[in-house]
């Protein structure tokens, strides 16, 4: 049997998997690294601490698994969208990769539209220039770190540095390169038109491929690094969104993802690319050579039940330690005992500012409606559920542009609570399945890698052939109907908040 390596370089951690051609999972591991933070608003990695994290997790699927390295066909890459590695003329970098949550840059974001001009932003890149995006991060750079810029020679995405580290290759793929404000997603390729209103140069950009594609082949260093065998193929892979869509199986119209991990995203495939007239959601190439997709993007979702945790729930931690459990299993028993609705207790996920439907890097997580009869279950449950509402803010959208809903499938670590899956069947007011793999990009960069290597002859054969439906959760009419009137009130909330929500970000800057 051959097999196929896939690696998701994500916030918290990265993760290896090692897959065999049936979909089997033969080994896993991952190696968790810390989040930056120097100052409000900002995120920041190290990509030392990826590469560091990357090789120990190879060099631990192989001890695991006993494979020879020479059985393993291909490997595929994932990875967190958006993020900037700036590299000097030595390939080095240069400062700490600036990271898809940080908000720093919406001066930037609207220095470029009026410097490009909105018409042709959208017309190339089909989305307004966000503050997660690459694009303004470079142009952050250049105007608050001149010095540090004119040592640039080569911007990386956090996965294309590791493929770097891998191969010696300066090489992307189109579903994250969609992401950078400087691709022409229509036809899958560098714009040159945004290049030229940054004054920016394609030299300093990695080479475009399909997904599927051999950008490749392991070196000797990172051969001795890993204990891959040198020589290994690497595919182009994906964002960790297309990625994981690919491993959920959403390679056709009608089958629709929910994925709740530290962000949430509510993911469509697309044969044309289509645009909300709104521009609330994105519209990127898929991992799917020829195809599109579009998304509506959360940014705190899981990490707002991570937030909960670790900033409240120490006693809930402490005993989680104590059983040898998962903290967070503790957390959602607790908020299992709180009613449908809280009480009317509302949670807004606006932790680290939202994307979709609102691009404000200002919007902040509220509490509203908070009474001396909520306790800690009503908190915990306002917090699935006001994900849940936020996701369905997306659904809708995608509802709205006419796309076909035969399927909604569930994945991240969300999908996994079984108290979560019911709401969020519930406020989405559908049926939910989940699916035999839940291992996200990883398991998608492997099915990518494996097409690259003539395991599969396309990656919808890759799918069909791994991937099956396992479990369903269908929604109760009553629960839907009380989550359907506090939803309207939610959607008002920010609404009313907005600018309180910029004032408090003016004085915090």
């Amino acid at each position: 049997m051959s097999y196929l390596v896939g690696i998701d370089v994500g916030t918290t951690g990265a993760k290896v998997l090692l897959v065999g051609a049936d979909g089997g999972i033969v080994a896993r591991s991952t190696h968790e690294y810390p989040l930056l933070t120097p100052r409000p608003a900002w995120a920041e990695q190290n990509p030392a601490d990826w590469w560091e994290a990357t090789a120990a997790g190879i060099r631990q699927v192989l001890k695991q698994s006993g494979i020879p390295p020479q059985e393993i066909a291909g490997m595929g890459l994932s990875g967190q969208m958006h993020g900037s590695v700036f590299l000097d003329e030595r390939s080095e970098v240069i400062r700490p990769a600036i990271l898809w949550c940080d908000q720093r840059t919406a001066d930037q974001c609207r220095w470029i539209t009026d410097r490009a001009g909105e018409k042709t932003v959208v017309e190339e890149t089909l989305n307004p220039v966000l503050t997660g995006f690459t694009a303004p991060k470079i142009v952050w750079l250049r105007q608050n770190e001149p010095e540090a810029y004119a040592r640039v020679r080569k911007l990386l995405l956090p996965k294309d540095y590791i493929r770097f580290l891998l191969t010696g290759e300066f090489a992307t793929d189109v579903s994250d390169a969609s992401g950078t404000s400087l691709l022409n997603i229509a036809r899958r390729r560098w714009s040159p038109k945004m290049l030229a209103a940054l004054d920016l140069s394609e030299a300093m950009l990695p080479t475009v491929h399909e997904s599927p594609a051999v950008t490749g082949g392991i070196s000797p260093a990172a051969a001795e690094a890993t204990g891959l065998a040198a020589g290994t193929p690497v595919v182009g892979g994906g964002g960790d969104q297309a990625a994981g869509a690919v491993g959920n199986g959403i390679v056709r119209p009608g089958v629709i993802s929910v994925t709740t991990g530290t962000s949430g995203v509510v993911f469509a495939h697309m044969d044309e690319p289509r645009v909300d007239p709104r521009l609330r959601t994105h519209t990127f190439c898929h991992a799917v050579p020829g195809k599109w997709h579009v998304m509506g993007a959360m940014l705190s979702a899981g990490g707002s039940l991570r937030w909960y945790r670790d900033a409240l729930a120490q006693a809930e931690v402490a005993e989680a330690k104590k059983r040898g459990v998962d903290p967070y299993e503790l957390l959602t028993a607790e908020a299992a005992s709180a009613p449908p609705g809280c009480e009317g207790l509302i949670f807004l996920p606006y932790l680290t500012g939202e994307r979709t439907p609102y691009p404000d890097p200002w919007a902040r997580g509220v509490y509203f409606g908070l009474s001396l009869r909520h306790g800690r279950p009503h908190l915990v449950r306002a917090i699935l559920e006001g994900v849940s509402y936020g996701l369905r803010d997306s659904l809708e959208i995608l509802r709205g542009m006419g796309l076909p809903m035969s399927q909604v499938r569930a994945s991240g670590g969300g999908a996994r609570s079984a108290l979560w899956r019911q709401i969020q069947s519930d406020v989405f007011g559908a049926e939910l399945v989940t699916i035999n793999v839940d291992e996200g990009p990883a398991f998608g960069a492997a099915l990518l890698a494996g097409v690259g290597a003539g395991v599969y002859a396309s990656v919808e054969e890759a799918c069909d052939r791994t991937i099956s439906v396992n479990q369903r959760t269908r929604p109760d009419p009553d629960t839907s109907a009380r989550y359907d009137a506090y939803y309207p009130i939610y959607q008002a909330l920010y609404a009313s908040l907005k600018d309180r929500f910029a004032e408090v970000g003016r004085l915090l800057q």
